[in-house]
């Protein structure tokens, strides 16, 4: 029998999330944000679930992009990024790529390229990220200069990026909005009275929280995968549906009298005799490894505390307050009832980095 570790993917519950999504901005179109791996949910997989009824994609780079191209996809797909070199131009614009501007860099690579068609292009503002994005000022210039460009496509998107938008009483992001509305307007002035001109500020906690940063485009990513990136409980958060589900099993039982220590480094000491279950995932099947000692499993749907360090593909839980607690019995680490952000908690992080660093080596299988 295979080794019982696995990562359950509900399509039912990624197209839910989706709807979610659509139903929060209806007159905004959505670019599905599926980086690293579909945030360790795989990324082919998530794209073929969503490509019926999405209206693009988003990764962070063109070999993100490429694998989805190989895959089948026919989607658009931006490039978050941009491009890492002049070569990368020609090709995106072959291959229905769309990328995100942020520098003259960027700028001059596009202007000079050997394009076979027209490129779409995001042309990013920093409204305060500090991250990327040209600065408000450079805005009209850059935006003339993509616009007088046979090599790209006049529907151009003016976009920027939230930096606190999960903290509800962060005052920054009304700061960013209004900064970018102000931008908005200025350069519609500035340009003639058809030209279009696209806007994109929503990520998930956009979509979730600010309705005002809903705009032609919205671009959800971490609530795709049902949970919410909020500092807080919401109702909108509370539409969400875990789509990862992280199973194991009980691979051993033992009993540990008062005073005995398990695990590597002995750091969990038996304050009563207990009962030990070994379960077979470990931080090399992306179950972090600085959880520490009480970080919740779920066995049989109740609540067993991590005991001892996570090592590289075991943990052990104590089962003591547990009736009937057998071998082959199944551990869940996170899912519908035991959301990833609670046990990200435990390890000092966040639900993001413990979704995105599920290995391949952890098998996924799309249910339902």
């Amino acid at each position: 029998m295979a080794r019982p570790t696995k990562a359950l993917i509900s399509k039912s519950a990624l197209l839910h999330n989706y709807n979610v999504a659509q139903q929060l901005a209806p007159n905004s179109n959505n670019v599905a944000i599926i980086k690293a791996n579909a945030y360790g949910h795989g990324a082919v997989a998530v794209a073929q679930i969503l490509e019926p009824v999405v209206q693009a994609f988003g990764v962070a780079c063109i070999e993100e992009a490429l694998e989805l191209r190989v895959a089948g996809i026919n989607k658009p797909i931006l490039l978050l990024e941009g491009f890492f070199s002049k070569e990368e131009v020609a090709i995106a614009a072959k291959m229905n790529f769309w990328t995100m501007l942020d520098n003259q860099r960027q700028l001059d690579w596009i202007l000079t390229a050997q394009c076979s068609k027209p490129l779409k292009v995001w042309l990013k503002v920093d409204t305060g990220m500090h991250r990327l994005g040209v600065q408000p000022e450079q805005v009209n210039d850059f935006y003339q200069q993509l616009l007088a460009s046979d090599n790209v496509d006049n529907d151009i998107i003016l976009t920027t990026h939230f930096a606190s938008a999960d903290e509800g009483n962060n005052p920054s992001t009304e700061t960013q909005i209004t900064l970018f509305n102000q931008l908005t307007a200025t350069l519609r002035t500035s340009l003639a009275s058809d030209t279009l001109v696209s806007t994109s500020m929503a990520n998930s906690a956009g979509i979730l929280d600010w309705p005002k940063a809903h705009r032609d485009w919205n671009r959800p990513g971490f609530m795709l995968y049902g949970n919410s990136p909020l500092d807080r409980v919401t109702d909108n958060g509370l539409q969400l549906k875990p789509v990862m589900t992280l199973k194991s099993e009980v691979i051993s039982l033992r009993e540990v009298k008062s005073g005995q220590k398990v695990g590597y480094g002995s750091n969990w000491t038996a304050a009563r005799d207990s009962q030990i279950a070994t379960v077979a995932i470990g931080y090399g099947d992306g179950y972090p490894r600085i959880a520490k000692n009480g970080t919740p499993t779920l066995v049989n749907g109740v609540i067993a505390p991590l005991a001892g360090r996570v090592s590289m593909d075991m943990i052990t839980i104590d089962v003591t307050d547990i009736a009937d607690v057998s071998i082959g019995d199944e551990v869940i680490l996170w899912g519908a009832e035991l959301p990833v952000n609670d046990v990200a908690l435990h390890a000092s992080t966040i639900g993001y980095e413990a979704l995105t660093r599920m290995p391949l080596r952890t098998k996924r299988i799309i249910v339902d």
